[in-house]
């Protein structure tokens, strides 16, 4: 049978990897005179790429991660202030396994969003499962639910991960109803699955996103009891890298102010 049709028949028997790369292996093991066995070691070893491959590309989707900037641009002699061996200990993601939080804090543009994706595409990359999300995002699409039991459906995409990262806390106020969805995220999670959240304010400060909300007190005692904070001291990135203004010349100038 031709090599071809050999990978067609395993493809049709429910083997992942391409017809290209199944004739890539037939055709070496039959020139390298592999015995069955280790054709077979490395049948599997091709599949389980693939499957893994599939997987990691699946997850990824649902993570909602987005574009993510690669962690070695990130300019640590930037900050002021900022704690480098414990973001490299969360690299190791230990914090996952023991259901810890983490907060990043500190003023806008500082690389909070930045640090906080690179974690979820570690986790990712390790088999966990991820969701992102704004803040604000996150609340919209669960508000928007119709009833209590499209809500609890919906719910589970957020209380399910084993990480969950809910960027900028802090940049939109919510009213007491947000309040209490993100108490039920937070608190389902509670000891269960890690959540990570990006914000710019301190923890006494919540309570001026969510006014008059209750249980706000509830929601920072539930976060913080498992957490690991990270402080951000810096001035803006993003204002840094970008170009100074220009100045208009006397000859521009005088152009504008001709009727």
């Amino acid at each position: 049978m031709p090599v071809d049709d050999v990978a067609q028949t395993l493809r049709a028997l429910g083997l992942r990897a391409s017809v290209e790369a199944l004739s890539a292996l037939i055709t070496h093991a039959t020139s390298s005179r592999l015995s069955p066995t280790e054709y077979c070691e490395q049948l599997v070893a091709l599949e389980r790429r693939e499957r893994d491959a599939a997987n990691l590309a699946r997850r990824s989707r649902t993570a909602t991660l987005g574009t993510i900037p690669p962690l070695d641009g990130f300019e640590w002699a930037h900050p002021r202030s900022i704690d480098r061996d414990l973001y490299e200990a969360l690299l190791g993601l230990d914090f996952v396994d023991r259901a810890q939080n983490v907060l990043f804090r500190g003023p806008s543009g500082v690389g909070k969003t930045m640090l906080a994706q690179n974690l979820g595409l570690k986790a990712l990359q390790e088999g966990c499962t991820v969701r992102y999300s704004t803040l604000a995002g996150a609340l919209a699409d669960l508000l928007k639910q119709e009833s209590l039991p499209a809500l609890e459906r919906r719910l589970k995409h957020y209380t399910g991960p084993g990480l969950l990262i809910l960027d900028e806390l802090g940049y939109v106020p919510c009213d007491s109803r947000a309040a209490d969805v993100l108490y039920n995220i937070i608190s389902r999670r509670h000891e269960h699955c890690s959540t990570i959240i990006t914000t710019n304010l301190a923890f006494k400060q919540w309570g001026t996103i969510f006014p008059g909300a209750a249980c706000v007190g509830a929601l920072v005692d539930r976060f913080t009891q498992h957490c690991l904070v990270m402080d951000i001291d810096a001035d803006s990135w993003r204002q840094k890298k970008l170009p100074p203004p220009t100045r208009p010349t006397v000859a521009a100038s005088r152009r504008r102010k001709r009727p």
